[in-house]
Parts: C-alpha cells; structure tokens; sequence
C-alpha cells in the first residue's frame, strides 16, 4: 500500500524499490525500515512509500492514511486465501511470532506441545508448498531481533521443500518440516545472555551453543506425533558428511537423510539472512558457497534440490547483480546454472558471469 513517508513507523517492510532523483535505489525493496532509515527519506524529499501491509513483527500496519488511489487498485487484486485472509509472507510473521510465543513457555521449563507447534506449522507449509517462490524470499524478512523464531520457521518450509523435491511422501514431508522447526528448540535451554550477545563468543560460550542439538533431542525425545527418524534429525542437524560437525562428529553414512536436508536448510537460511555478527548475503552467493567452498560436508541431492528452487530463473528473465546493474539472461550452462551469459539492459554489453567471479546474481527481477 502507498503511505506518506510521515506515517511510517519503524518495522514497515517497503515493497517496492524506493528511488532517489537519478533513478538509483535509496531503499530497496523487501527492506525493514528503522527510524534512521525514515529520516533518510526524508532527507531526499521522498513523499510517498509503497509499503507492506504486515509489520516485521507480524501486526497489521494501519497507517493514519493511506492514499486513496492505491485503496481503489488494491481493493481489486485483494484475494482472500484458506488461511483467513493472510497472504504468505504475513502468515509466515505470524507463525514466528507464535514459534516465539512457544519458545519463550520452553524457557520456562514448560514442556513442547507437539500439536500446537503442527497446528501452527502446516497451512504455511501446505501454502509455502504450492508458491515454493516465496520460500525464497523469507530471508529478506529476517531482521537481527527476530531472526532466531523466524529462522526455525524458515528451516522448516525449506526443510520441507527440499524433502518434496526429494521425493518424499506427503507424511515424510511433514515430518522433515517439523523437525527442521524444532532443530533449535534446545536453544531455549541456552542462556539468554549467550543469544542476545552481539560481540564475538568466548571459547566457552560457543562450546554451550553446540550444545543445542542435544538439548533438543532431549526436549523432542518424548514427543507423540513426531517420528524416531526426525527426533534423531533433531540431534544430528549440525553433523557434516565429512565429520567436521557436532556434537558427535559422525560422517555420511552415519547420518540420518532427515538430517541432511536439515544441515543443509539450516545454513542456507543462517548465511541469507541478517545476523547480530554477519550481513546476510546473496542467495545465489550462498548456494555456491554451500557447493563450492564447503564442498564435502553437505549432500549434493539436498543441495541440488535447494538449488531447484533458487535457479528459478530461465533465458529472457531479468535479473539484478550485485554490483547493481540489471542483465537480461541470454544462456544458462547447465554446469553453472548460477553463473548465466547476460546482456546488460542499457548497455546491450554481453558478459559471461562464469568469467566473472567477483560478480554474482542479487536477485531475479522477474520469474
């Protein structure tokens, strides 16, 4: 919706690029605006925003005023869904918003209801399922306050995607998304202190933190509805195939495949998203990191399904790089499907991105 730049308040999700006088971005879009950020605009004589409808903490944003013409255009694309009236984005803010709410009862020591956690899990999945394009755009969702409740719902839908492509039946699905969720859920045993610190660990400090996985294996262990094979997931999500992961250090074949696909969701969400230490990062960066630089520790048929789902651009789409200029793609190698020829929109000037190394795609303009 268009809203006065007077009206914001600080937690609204802009959905569209806001562009300065030479056309170039101020603020991009997807992006969570602070209080610094609104000055800014207002700095630049900026008037009008097109923002979300859903806070980043979930809530609806009711603006004093919305402009009139943008009620009228909107009134006539509004559909309302199975799930109430929520699109998917705000139905995944709320499932956070309610992880959290659970989480915070495990803090207190009150044992997991495995049915609330499925209840509130599986319309998003179910819809996450069916529009696979939006799981890819949570990360621009994750803010540095949020970021732990929304990360262990996002790990969740991916978890359950990258076990969908992989063939799994509709009950493995389920399972595979659930215990993604819950992978982290013995981070409520963890000192608060230790989760909330923005400097750097200690030595002891992260040795507490990986002990997670077996906190929430003890919380899981117990749980009706939830299979051996995911509860064994839960406990193994942070095991590498080369053995460098914990808490056992176990390698491939002693790995559960739940487990893999959770390793692999769990650290493509951490890297593309923004953290209280690091700056989240490009997807498609990500996804040849992930193939590339950790080459070994993760399963390449989980990874090529994630990659299913993030290479989902074809020759004519538009995509941005990072260093900021849009491309039309002409080919895609099938051997480096993150690395297309492109055309610049301007420019016409053809560049092999495979030659390229220190460039990478942003994001796709159009699907």
């Amino acid at each position: 919706m268009l809203v006065k730049v007077d009206h914001l308040i600080e937690g609204c999700i802009v959905s569209e690029d806001i562009l300065g006088r030479i056309g170039y971005p101020i603020v991009k879009k997807n992006t969570v605006l602070t209080n610094d950020l609104i000055d800014i605009m207002k700095l630049f004589l900026i008037h009008t925003v097109q923002v979300e409808k859903t806070l980043i903490s979930g809530e609806p944003f009711v603006p004093v005023e919305v402009i009139l013409e943008e009620i009228v255009k909107k009134a006539t694309d509004f559909t309302q869904s199975e799930n109430g009236g929520k699109d998917f984005i705000s139905l995944f803010l709320y499932t956070a918003e309610e992880y959290h709410k659970q989480f915070q009862l495990w803090q207190s020591g009150i044992p997991i209801e495995i049915t609330t956690v499925r209840q509130l899990l599986l319309p998003l999945l179910n819809e996450g399922l069916e529009k696979s394009v939006e799981i890819f755009s949570l990360h621009h969702y994750s803010t540095v306050e949020r970021y732990p409740y929304q990360h262990a719902v996002a790990v969740g839908l991916l978890s359950g995607f990258i076990a969908e492509k992989l063939k799994y039946s509709k009950g493995e699905i389920v399972q595979t998304a659930l215990a993604g969720t819950l992978a982290d859920c013995g981070m409520a045993k963890i000192n608060p202190r230790i989760l909330q610190k923005s400097a750097a660990l200690t030595i002891q400090e992260y040795s507490e933190v990986k002990n997670h996985p077996k906190y929430s294996y003890q919380m899981v262990r117990d749980l009706p509805l939830l299979k051996e094979g995911a509860k064994i997931a839960v406990l193994q999500h942070h095991e590498r195939l080369d053995g460098s992961g914990y808490p056992i250090s176990l390698k491939s074949s002693m790995i559960h495949p739940i487990a893999k696909i959770i390793a692999v969701a769990d650290t493509y969400h951490a890297m593309t998203s923004e953290r209280l230490y690091r700056k989240k990062q490009s997807p498609f960066k990500v996804l040849e990191m992930l193939e590339q630089d950790y080459f070994g520790q993760f399963d390449l048929a989980s990874l090529r399904a994630l990659s299913s789902g993030i290479v989902n651009f074809s020759t004519g789409s538009s995509i941005k790089l990072s260093n900021g200029k849009v491309g039309e793609v002409l080919f895609i190698n099938d051997k480096s499907p993150t690395r297309p020829l492109i055309k610049f929109i301007n420019t016409e000037e053809i560049l092999n991105l495979e030659e390229s190394r220190n460039l990478y795609i942003e994001e796709v303009m159009n699907i």
